[in-house]
């Protein structure tokens, strides 16, 4: 077994001034003071001050993966191609998609869900709902944020809100393997 070479540092001692945080505290503020009065002259061009007209000013600086909001897909006769196998609520990690499931009265569809509400205040936009589910019936690819809400009620998206958002899926119902 070889020898372990231990290398001593000296520490830097500081006085009770530097302690006390007040040289940092005055170069911090500094700081702030130079971006201040800097932006508030009218000489200076206007790229260096960065403010977003957000939720008014265009979207331009999302991420190109960025998912939006959901969406539920429908079939070609216009019902929801959910089947409320409850797959997106049970790995939803902020629990935020209520299913109740009915029965259809097509004996080919087994159930729909009667109710389908998602709590976008809740919803951490994971994405992992559109993972889970076998039958392509909710999606994330929108693009579009979210707006806003001024009242709770309005964070609640229920099934035929959601279907509005969404379009004709491309997947095939029971489709045949080769």
């Amino acid at each position: 077994m070889g020898t372990v070479r231990v290398k001593q540092v000296e520490r830097v001692k500081s006085g009770l001034w530097e302690k006390s945080y007040i040289p940092e505290i005055a170069r911090g503020l500094g700081v702030t003071m130079k971006h201040f009065f800097t932006n508030l002259n009218p000489s200076v061009k206007k790229r260096q001050i960065f403010t977003r007209d957000y939720p008014f000013g265009p979207a331009d600086y999302y991420p190109e993966r960025y998912r939006g909001m959901h969406r539920l897909m429908v079939r070609e006769d216009g019902n929801v191609r959910c089947v409320a196998c409850m797959c997106c609520s049970t790995i939803c990690p902020a629990d935020c998609i209520h299913i109740e499931a009915g029965e259809h009265d097509d004996p080919s569809i087994e159930k729909y869900p009667k109710l389908f509400v998602i709590d976008e205040l809740r919803c951490i936009v994971c994405g992992l709902c559109v993972e889970a589910c076998p039958c392509d019936a909710i999606r994330m690819d929108s693009g579009v944020h979210i707006k806003p809400f001024t009242d709770r009620k309005d964070a609640f998206f229920d099934r035929d809100l959601l279907m509005e958002h969404g379009g004709m899926s491309m997947a095939k119902q029971g489709g045949v393997r080769t």
